[in-house]
């Protein structure tokens, strides 16, 4: 099925949040940690076909609505690497709500088909002590994360891609490799290996992450990564 980058956007946002029945955001859509990270104060998809917002519960509903009238003004702007066009005001809304307002920003993906290293492995109950060396906190978990791929090296799995937020229609990427072993390709054949495991189960695998993290844009590249929008939030 093909979708439009904003209905992309749309499905990845279900993905990254636990919502109410108002659309409001409740916390990180994750089974760990214990209790789940609280979600951003206010999160802005965007692409090139359209925006979309999301404030947080727990905001005044004068602040909220503030935000939302703001956000539904945003310009739709193809170049998506500029800020939002009211960032200083999202901003100066937030501030006296909270001691630290942080943002974070980056590109969004989905993965396209392609070839799968032969050497990647997918772990299942008879094989999750190749996680034990690196990778411990999968040993009881991996069935809130599954699929998980991993590559092997030494008998131990050293790199390692699993589904970070999964709803019944996509999966978003956690990739991980262990620091002596970077720098061989490992992220990237484990992270093409998951994305075909995750389409076999008849979801569309997602990759996102932050402009800063350059290495993480670089297996983005590799995979063949098309961008679809960029996530913006203010916590």
């Amino acid at each position: 099925m093909i979708y439009s980058d904003l209905e992309l956007m749309q499905m990845q946002t279900q993905a990254l949040f636990v919502h109410d029945a108002n659309s409001k955001l409740l916390r990180i859509n994750e089974p760990e940690p214990d209790p789940p990270a609280p979600a951003p104060q206010f999160f802005l998809g965007r692409t090139a076909a359209g925006n979309l917002w999301r404030t947080r519960y727990d905001l005044p509903s004068d602040l909220a609505a503030e935000l939302e009238r703001l956000a539904a003004n945003e310009p739709v702007n193809r170049d998506l690497r500029q800020p939002p066009a009211y960032e200083a005001q999202y901003m100066e809304l937030l501030k006296p709500h909270i001691s630290l307002l942080t943002i974070n920003s980056g590109p969004a993906y989905y993965v396209p088909e392609g070839a799968v290293s032969p050497d990647v492995v997918t772990i299942t109950a008879e094989n999750v002590s190749l996680v034990k060396a690196y990778f411990s906190w999968l040993l009881n978990t991996v069935p809130d994360y599954a699929p998980v791929v991993v590559a092997v090296e030494d008998a131990h799995a050293v790199a390692v891609c699993f589904c970070s937020r999964i709803t019944p229609k996509v999966a978003e990427a956690g990739v991980f490799t262990e620091a002596n072993y970077r720098g061989r390709g490992y992220a990237t054949q484990v992270a093409r290996g998951w994305a075909e495991a995750v389409r076999s189960t008849g979801r569309l695998p997602l990759y996102s992450t932050s402009w800063s993290n350059h290495a993480s844009q670089a297996i983005a590249k590799k995979l063949g990564a098309v961008q679809y929008g960029v996530d913006y939030s203010l916590t």
